[in-house]
């Protein structure tokens, strides 16, 4: 058994020295607290050998984890390039950070950057704090600076893009989208948010390869489906926007927007039936309800049944009057009816219940396309109809509606 202590003795005092030559080479007195720690776990050795006594396994496991354990656990955050006293600082930070003093979590980073310019955790945490706080620009300084040290750190090059965007520099968050899912194409978040600003900035076509690329590594994701939809929905490519608007709402049932859109297709394409079941669908979302009912009033009133478009189109003036009202007015296919229609006096729009969703802008934008192509192609005779679905990619086609201006048609694959 003495040869346990003596492998013990030279191991330890190897390390010991080690550490003292690290804080003298360092000149970093943060490593008198780990040698007066180690020279504990020393002493405990040498007091069991000098007086011959039998330490208790508590003591036993305390030697060797304050002579071996610990500085070898910083020798080795040292070879990552992670030292003693950033490791402290950062400590320091993390606990003022707990106890709620963001002050002096700050000071404690800035003290760590002002030592050790290039600590990477520094920098990031840093960035973090300023965030918090509302320092956008600030926080972006240090997140690039994190990036910069660490170029694997994905999240802070995303974070960078996600506070460009908060700052209206969407199109330098673009640029760094575009850079970072070239490096890391399966990041959702970074897909998501490029995808949003490239459906703002009408750059459709771009939103469509974002999209595509993104399905390859989701495939099952509403949002994607959905959002790919919208972009085809607004360059006409209605046939592929159908198949994305499909495909979202078989992922995702009680999600009724895709069904909207749907619904807004088939009546482009003229059929009425299938139009007709996926608004009953929609009307089920509150927020799509009026506009469903107001759709379906108009598809009954095409296919001859009055009192049922009499039936729909007072429960959508009932669902919201101020919306649909002015509509009604407008539309020259309720003329034959409007003497049935309850038309309020009060137009003032129903309160919206609080945390209730609304339609993103893009949501809209699409939505309306849909509307007014529907209307444009209202006109059109199935032999047209016919001759849109066979349209090659990259060919107009003018459509004439119903006032006899014209508007080209312009789908792109």
């Amino acid at each position: 058994m003495i040869i346990e202590p003596l492998i013990f003795t030279i191991v330890s005092f190897a390390i010991f020295v080690y550490m003292f030559f690290r804080m003298i080479r360092n000149n970093d007195t943060t490593y008198v607290v780990i040698l007066v720690l180690e020279f504990i776990g020393i002493a405990l050795n040498f007091a069991e050998a000098l007086f011959r006594v039998k330490l208790n396994m508590i003591f036993v496991i305390l030697k060797y984890i304050l002579s071996i354990l610990l500085p070898v656990t910083i020798m080795i955050l040292e070879k990552r390039n992670i030292t003693l006293f950033e490791m402290v600082y950062l400590q320091k930070a993390k606990i003022y950070l707990l106890l709620g003093d963001n002050k002096k979590a700050k000071q404690a980073l800035i003290d760590l950057i002002e030592k050790k310019p290039k600590s990477y955790q520094a920098h990031r945490r840093l960035a973090e704090i300023y965030e918090l706080e509302g320092g956008m620009r600030k926080a972006i300084d240090e997140y690039v600076q994190a990036v910069d040290l660490n170029k694997k750190d994905y999240d802070s090059y995303y974070k960078v893009a996600e506070l460009l965007t908060n700052l209206d520099k969407k199109d330098e968050a673009a640029e760094m989208l575009f850079s970072l899912l070239n490096k890391k194409p399966e990041m959702y978040k970074a897909t998501e948010l490029l995808g949003e600003i490239l459906l703002e900035k009408e750059r459709y076509k771009e939103a469509v390869n974002v999209y595509q690329e993104a399905l390859r590594y989701n495939p099952v994701s509403y949002d994607l489906n959905y959002n790919l939809g919208i972009a085809y929905t607004m360059l006409n490519d209605f046939q592929n926007a159908k198949t994305c608007y499909e495909k979202a709402a078989e992922i995702n049932s009680l999600l009724y927007n895709a069904k909207y859109s749907l619904a807004e297709i088939a009546l482009i394409y003229k059929d009425l039936e299938e139009a007709e079941k996926r608004f009953l669908e929609a009307i089920e979302e509150e927020e799509l309800s009026a506009d469903g009912y107001y759709e379906l009033a108009k598809i009954y009133l095409i296919k001859g049944e009055k009192d049922t478009a009499i039936k729909y189109i007072n429960t959508a003036i009932d669902s919201n009057a101020k919306k649909i009202v002015p509509k009604v007015k407008q539309e020259p296919i309720f003329i034959p009816i409007m003497a049935k229609i309850s038309i309020p006096f009060n137009l003032e729009e129903p309160e919206q219940e609080e945390g209730k969703a609304k339609l993103q802008e893009k949501e809209i934008k699409a939505k309306e396309h849909l509307e007014e192509m529907s209307e444009i192609t209202r006109s059109l005779s199935y032999n047209d109809i016919k001759m849109l679905r066979k349209n090659q990619a990259g060919k107009s086609i003018k459509i004439d509606d119903r006032e006899g201006y014209s508007q080209e048609w312009q789908r792109d694959v």
